[in-house]
């Protein structure tokens, strides 16, 4: 089955509502502002039906085991097959699991959910005799196949891919056997999901206005980036991480549970790693993981140089953790979501009309959720639905970094636009290590509208910050999570205890490398580990932030400096990048475009980068006697 892509975005993200969008419930939010289920399912009757053709589909083709040896039209039966039911999967998934999101404490939907992974996990099972089967055949006999049979053409690819990676696919016994451990793999994922969202209580507490507040991650994110009073502050970080630190002994647990998953999963497919299993897929070389870490951990002296900055305009005596969002100077303007809508469609004009046209639908169909109502999903993400069109979470606030998400989510969902008009189904399918480049462009392409756009100085200022923050977040926060997971996996696989002490510890070594005394150390802000989902659901890819980021800057600043007919065959080359899907490994697909990670020098120049916005932003300060 073909594996569902699901991008999702937890960059610093700040959640909240301003008074003209904040709703006591869902059901009094407009329709032009939640998802529209219609253009999955009519209802749940229709819902059954794709699920119960779904199973049927399945034993068809279980049914087929033994018939790939005949000849490539009995290949072609398989994967055409295959196609199909990988196309009614997204719909029979994301019906229930979107609507899960959009309210978490709906029982019933989920236990439509559990239904499908549980058909999901059978699926693994009787189909575990396909890619055994496949590679029995000789690549000579292979080639010639798909050299000759021009219905094989979409799934040249794939099957190259597979023979590439023959040494880690078992025999059809150990294939069948691993399959059985499929959901198990994935429950360390569930229990964090239901600890950390359904089951958690977040208290409220009073701030210094008289205001009560109950501290959601939406409303803890408000308070640090709009709360002048360092108190307040102080009382939303920690009685919003308290609540991780009363469970932490838990959430150590499960994460330890999804290291070993990791590693008893790579030692099955004869992996060195578990880092080698998860960049394998995608044949990304080791050394550009370590290359990002290592190269980022040893330039951090900007990054400190900024928070030292943000401590003396502020004018703060001691500067900790939850003081890095508010803003510098006196701004706190807010943007209406339709206003924000209107900067988002504007700044992607350089793109293209066609491009335009197609991001206008994603606002008026029905694509987007909005705002954040009780029990709803925190975060943003872009989701695909293959045949029907990707479906967005938004959690907007009306703060200027919720423009800037939207805008990062839309790169999301028009990168899958394009590559699921361009490419047929198997190749449709974009990798992750390309997924955040689409995102972090689109952000390029808004901020340069916004500066251009504004006479405010403070504004000005709030903007580069918006701009620094978003390469903080996305480029040296994401790699300092990425060393953590490279470093505690290492330690599973050394047969090394992981508690909650452990993985408090090398969180705060890794702080100190990258701020060093930029801020005051704060033991409870080593909980961290404990809140970020991307590290239990979909471990080594937060890393692929960090790569995206850097191979968008470098795009941008290509697109961003070529003029006339040069500025055209960049942008030619990018959105072919875009549309390209899954149809090549990701690192060819950037070299392509004109992108080399292997090179250390593709990471000193978003450092570098970093260096110059910082420089920028201190002249902006001290044109205002700042």
């Amino acid at each position: 089955m073909k594996k569902l892509l699901q991008v999702f975005l937890v960059l610093f993200i700040t959640l909240s509502l301003t008074a003209q969008t904040k709703y006591d419930s869902r059901a009094d939010i407009p329709a032009k502002y939640k998802w529209n289920f219609s253009d999955i399912y009519q209802n749940w009757d229709e819902w059954q039906k794709g699920f119960d053709q779904l199973g049927k589909m399945m034993d068809e083709l279980a049914g087929l085991k033994g018939t790939l040896a005949n000849g490539p039209e009995a290949l072609y039966k398989v994967q055409k097959l295959n196609d199909d039911l990988g196309v009614l999967s997204y719909r029979v998934y994301r019906y229930p699991q979107l609507q899960r999101d959009a309210n978490t404490k709906d029982q019933d939907v989920s236990a439509k959910l559990q239904q499908v992974q549980i058909l999901f996990s059978q699926f693994g099972t009787a189909t575990s005799w396909i890619n055994p089967e496949m590679l029995q055949i000789p690549w000579e006999t292979m080639k010639k196949w798909l050299d000759e049979d021009k219905n094989l053409k979409p799934y040249r690819f794939g099957i190259e891919d597979l023979y590439r990676q023959q040494a880690h696919v078992l025999d059809e016994e150990k294939e069948k056997l691993l399959s059985y451990y499929s959901q198990l793999n994935g429950t360390p994922s569930d229990i964090y999901g239901e600890l950390s969202t359904s089951d958690i209580d977040f208290p409220t507490v009073t701030l210094s206005t008289g205001e009560e507040r109950k501290m959601t991650a939406g409303n803890y994110g408000l308070t640090l980036a709009t709360d002048t009073v360092q108190a307040d502050r102080k009382l939303a970080f920690e009685t919003h991480y308290n609540v991780y630190k009363a469970n932490e002994n838990t959430y150590a647990k499960i994460y330890n549970a999804v290291c070993q998953a990791d590693w008893a999963n790579a030692q099955a497919r004869n992996y060195r790693s578990s880092l080698e299993s998860y960049l394998d897929g995608d044949n990304v070389p080791v050394s550009v993981y370590e290359n990002l870490v290592n190269v980022v951990r040893e330039n951090c002296g900007s990054l400190q140089k900024f928070h030292k900055l943000r401590k003396r305009v502020l004018g703060l005596e001691k500067y900790w953790a939850y003081d890095g969002s508010i803003n510098l100077t006196d701004f706190n303007k807010t943007y209406d979501y339709d206003q924000a809508t209107k900067y988002v469609m504007e700044s992607v004009a350089p793109l293209g009309s066609d491009y335009q046209a197609k991001l206008s639908k994603a606002f008026n169909g029905g694509w987007i959720d909005v705002y954040e109502t009780d029990g709803k999903r925190s975060g943003a993400y872009s989701a695909n639905v293959y045949g029907v069109h990707p479906y967005m979470l938004m959690n907007y606030s009306g703060i200027m970094r919720d423009v800037f998400t939207l805008g990062h989510e839309l790169g999301h969902t028009m990168h899958t636009v394009l590559a699921n008009e361009s490419q047929p189904f198997s190749t449709s399918d974009y990798k992750i290590f390309v997924a955040e480049v689409a995102s972090t462009f689109n952000e390029d392409l808004l901020l340069d509208y916004m500066l251009k756009k504004s006479n405010d100085p403070n504004e000005r200022i709030a903007l580069l910050t918006q701009a620094i923050n978003n390469l903080t977040g996305t480029f040296y926060f994401q790699t300092l999570l990425a060393d953590f997971e490279l470093q505690a996996h290492k330690m599973v696989e050394e047969g090394k205890p992981i508690t909650a002490q452990v993985l408090d510890k090398l969180m705060k070594d890794i702080y100190l490398d990258y701020y060093g005394d930029s801020m005051e150390e704060d033991d409870l802000l080593y909980r961290v580990w404990a809140r970020i989902p991307h590290m239990y659901r979909t471990p080594f890819y937060v890393y692929q932030y960090a790569t995206c980021y850097a191979s968008s800057a470098q795009l941008y600043k290509e697109f961003s400096e070529a003029q006339g007919a040069e500025k055209d065959a960049v942008r030619t080359k990018y959105l072919n990048m875009l549309k390209s899907g899954g149809s090549d490994y990701p690192m060819e697909l950037l070299r392509k475009a004109g992108v080399d990670l292997t090179k250390p020098e593709t990471f000193l120049a978003v450092t570098q980068q970093m260096d110059k916005l910082v420089t920028q932003l201190e002249k902006e300060l001290a044109a205002i006697g700042k």
